[in-house]
């Protein structure tokens, strides 16, 4: 008898253990699958920023205006994005940046850059080559 009464006791005071370690545990859960949600997110917006500079370089490449072409990457990227459009030789560069969302410390700037040779170079002899075949 004196057991059964000592056990009524013990189980009386671990009576509340559970609810307190669950609301230990709870925010620390929700915080976790909060930096999960935020991750998707900047890992989808990375991609999103890879599809539009590529986007945009294929259009730089059919010699397209400008203005079109930061349009078509502008369509395709993420919200705030900034887009630079710039050819350096025979070569056009679009470089696409975006904040993401996020709080503080959180919000890092992605980026991706595409390259494409422009078509009205495809089949021109270099400069310097003075058209010879070795």
């Amino acid at each position: 008898m004196l057991r059964s009464a000592v056990r009524r006791n013990q189980r009386r005071g671990d009576r509340g253990a559970v609810t307190a370690e669950a609301a230990m545990v709870l925010p620390v859960l929700v915080a976790f699958v909060m930096a999960l949600v935020w991750a998707l997110v900047a890992a989808s917006d990375q991609i999103r920023c890879v599809d539009a500079a590529r986007a945009g370089a294929r259009a730089a490449a059919r010699s397209e205006p400008e203005a079109a072409v930061r349009l078509v990457a502008k369509e395709t990227a993420p919200a705030r994005a900034r887009v630079d459009v710039r050819r350096t030789g025979e070569v056009w560069r679009v470089r696409v940046e975006a904040p993401t969302p996020g709080p503080g410390p959180l919000g890092l700037t992605l980026s991706a850059e595409a390259v494409a040779l422009a078509e009205d170079t495809v089949g021109v002899e270099p400069r310097g080559t003075g058209g010879s075949q070795p």
